[in-house]
């Protein structure tokens, strides 16, 4: 926890402002945790510009958004959707969910969320050594940061908190700015980037592709790009699987191998306990264990719980063809996943490859309760894992 007890000295006169209030506001989060840390998503404030406009009295939501055609036009009342449509739902604007805040005239300090995979299935190997998937991911409460400025130089450069990561051409933030600066033909473009991580690496919650796909967004702002989101969907399908993901909060069923991303509809935000044990996962290694399966399960049951917003249905039909995997590698996992699902939550599963599981409580009061008796009944000899509640994204 470092050096709470002097956190106050902070915030003097002077040093508090707007171009650095994000960082001030997760070092007075970091006072205030314990062993379970909770990130608490009405400290914020969310804007909807970009949103489908408010249902009709005693509408819900979620079947709300199921009565919409496809080209945004709300059913007439009492009238079904049409059958011979794919109803979906519209993309939400990235900038009015994750929180943002303006870094004077040429800077931003923008949130990268951590995300979570609810159901996950293989349907094959593709010829370009990928493999073919469905998932359906959503976005939770739990940040990285990055502070973005303009550097008139048309220099690049990266610094990481803590101190270590890499800062090279192989950081996936750096290969956001590079790319999006050629795609255009702007070498003059050049941005001062601070990266402060909090999402666990090698843990299946998408950090990295989450820095790289707010790094689009941020140099979209202060370098006047006005470019569109599917623009910047196409270059960051172009870095990773999941970077695309991150462009259409708060969830999305994704396709191919993880850029193809369908909006998908939500009923109501979604409680978490999310454990991170003390081991990584490489992605690649779980994959080379991975048996396709002969016959691939559907996710329709996950993406209706979803979007009733129904966390006992959702933790029923949670799934992730990549456990079993995961588990040969590293039994600690297992053993984790296990303890969270002997709890009594909703249900428990593997984020993506992993190595962070988590289960799915009724509401916050559960996860907090759940949380603690994940910390306080540890086995003697098991390391320490990072306990957190978190929360999805409203609708």
């Amino acid at each position: 926890m470092g050096d709470k007890a002097n956190w106050k000295h902070r915030l003097a006169p002077g040093v508090f402002g707007p171009d650095s209030f994000l960082r001030y506001y997760f070092e007075i989060f970091d006072f205030f945790a314990c062993d379970v840390l909770t990130h608490f998503k009405s400290s914020f404030t969310f804007r909807t510009q970009f949103a489908p406009p408010t249902p009709s009295p005693g509408v819900g939501t979620a079947a709300w958004i199921e009565t919409r055609y496809t080209h945004g036009r709300d059913a007439p009342p009492g009238e079904p959707p049409p059958t011979d449509t794919m109803i979906r739902p519209r993309h939400v604007d990235p900038l009015a969910v994750y929180p943002a805040f303006p870094a004077g005239a040429d800077g931003i300090v923008l949130a990268a969320p951590a995300k979570l995979n609810l159901f996950l299935e293989i349907l094959g190997r593709r010829p370009d050594g990928y493999h073919e998937l469905e998932s359906l991911m959503l976005v939770v409460d739990l940040f990285d940061t990055l502070d973005v400025r303009g550097d008139s130089t048309g220099a690049i450069t990266l610094s990481c908190d803590p101190p270590g990561l890499s800062t090279g051409p192989d950081n996936l933030v750096m290969k956001a700015a590079q790319v999006l600066r050629n795609r255009l033909n702007r070498p003059d473009l050049g941005a001062s980037i601070r990266l402060t991580k909090r999402i666990p690496t090698q843990a299946g919650l998408g950090g990295g592709s989450a820095d790289a796909a707010i790094t689009l967004l941020a140099l979209n702002q202060i370098w006047k790009l006005a470019q569109t989101r599917e623009e910047l969907a196409a270059i960051a399908a172009s870095l990773g699987s999941d970077v695309a993901f991150f462009l259409s909060p708060p969830a999305a069923w994704c396709e191919g191998r993880g850029e193809r991303v369908t909006p998908e509809p939500v009923g109501r935000s979604l409680d978490f306990v999310l454990v991170c044990p003390a081991v990584g996962l490489s992605t690649a290694e779980v994959y080379r264990r991975l048996e396709v399966p002969a016959k691939p399960r559907p996710g329709d049951s996950l993406r209706q719980a979803v979007r009733a917003g129904d966390p006992v249905a959702v933790g029923q039909a949670l799934f992730n063809r990549l456990e079993s995997p995961a588990f040969a590698l590293a039994p600690l996992v297992e053993r984790v996943r296990q303890r969270l699902t002997d709890l009594g939550s909703c249900g428990a599963l593997l984020s993506g490859s992993g190595s962070a599981a988590f289960a799915v409580c009724r509401s916050r009061d559960e996860a907090t309760r759940l949380a603690a008796a994940f910390t306080n009944a540890r086995p003697p000899g098991e390391p320490e894992s990072r306990v957190l509640v978190v929360r999805s994204f409203a609708p």
